[in-house]
């Protein structure tokens, strides 16, 4: 399977995602903040994938975040918006946003360069389903934006593979 944009291994794990998901009748939304979108895009180059992706949330800005997700105020002061706190609630506010019943959300620094005390690379994950949202926090190194940006859609997806079994 290829596609114009995304490598063949990003290809067939979306493909793997999407027929899980299918088989268990499970719909999924994300929430992207450093990948803009990638990780929809990737489930939605795969022919058919409409009948499980419900919908993107990118919101790249901290107002946006709370605004679109209702991630609160509170935790962005607190912990920043790349951190698990705020990777959890953007999944939390996809699913409540949508028609889906699995969420993964991204927040990270995709370089170039550091942000505050927060390194270049650094990524928090997130996947919500009916049980909650489980967070952490990957740490790519300087890698430059467009592979940690690569290496995001990765384990994002490969996040919703394990949560779909």
């Amino acid at each position: 399977m290829t596609d114009d944009f995304f490598p063949e291994d990003v290809m067939e794990l979306a493909a793997e995602v999407l027929d899980r998901a299918r088989a268990k009748g499970v719909m999924i939304v994300t929430a992207e903040s450093c990948t803009g979108g990638l990780i929809f895009g990737a489930l939605t180059a795969v022919a058919g994938s409409s009948t499980v992706a419900e919908r993107a949330f990118v919101t790249y800005s901290n107002a946006a975040k709370t605004e679109v997700l209702g991630v609160p105020r509170a935790v962005l002061k607190e912990h920043g918006a790349v951190s698990d706190a705020t990777a959890a609630a953007m999944a939390a506010g996809a699913l409540e946003k949508s028609r889906a019943q699995l969420a993964v959300a991204v927040t990270g620094i995709a370089g170039p360069g550091a942000s505050g005390p927060k390194p270049e690379g650094m990524v928090s994950f997130a996947v919500a389903d009916a049980a909650g949202a489980r967070a952490h926090t990957e740490q790519f190194g300087a890698l430059g934006r467009g592979a940690v940006r690569a290496a995001t859609v990765r384990h994002a997806l490969g996040m919703l593979k394990e949560a779909l079994g």
